[in-house]
């Protein structure tokens, strides 16, 4: 008794192919990025957690202190950047393996990198943008180096 395999409903057939190697440098940078996010994140959970009282000492005035200076915030900003570079390029690549109509793809892809503009552009501004003494809050809410 012999099993036959049914012929598929298509061929496969490629798509429309490139001699750039851009693939490939989303390939190197998704390592590249992993390796820098796994120390930008676990520096960030060491300072918040570890030090000081851990998480009980997490509130505005500890944020507001962080944010204050030039440091921290490149930190934060460069955590945040690469997450959401790294996070888009890794569901553009699955987006590109699963979405099989192009119509769908080219949706998909555009709303992926309509959050990833509205996401990066809203974290940079609150990184910079943020006044830990905000004017008219109670002097014991505020962080000891604001001004009452």
């Amino acid at each position: 008794m012999s099993t036959q395999i049914e012929t598929p409903r298509s061929p496969y057939t490629r798509r429309k192919t490139t001699r750039s190697n851009y693939e490939l440098y989303g390939w190197i940078f998704m390592r590249a990025s992993g390796v820098l996010l796994l120390v930008l994140i676990f520096g960030h959970l060491f300072v918040n957690l570890m030090t000081g009282h851990g998480v009980h000492s997490i509130d505005f005035a500890f944020v507001g202190g962080k944010w204050s200076t030039p440091f921290w915030q490149v930190w934060d900003l460069l955590m945040l950047w690469l997450a959401m570079f790294h996070g888009t390029n890794g569901v553009r690549t699955i987006i590109n393996d699963y979405a099989s109509k192009d119509g769908t793809r080219i949706v998909l892809k555009g709303l992926l990198y309509l959050a990833f503009a509205v996401i990066v552009v809203l974290g940079t501004l609150v990184i910079f943008t943020f006044n830990p003494c905000p004017p008219g809050s109670p002097a014991d809410l505020l962080p000891s180096f604001c001004a009452a």
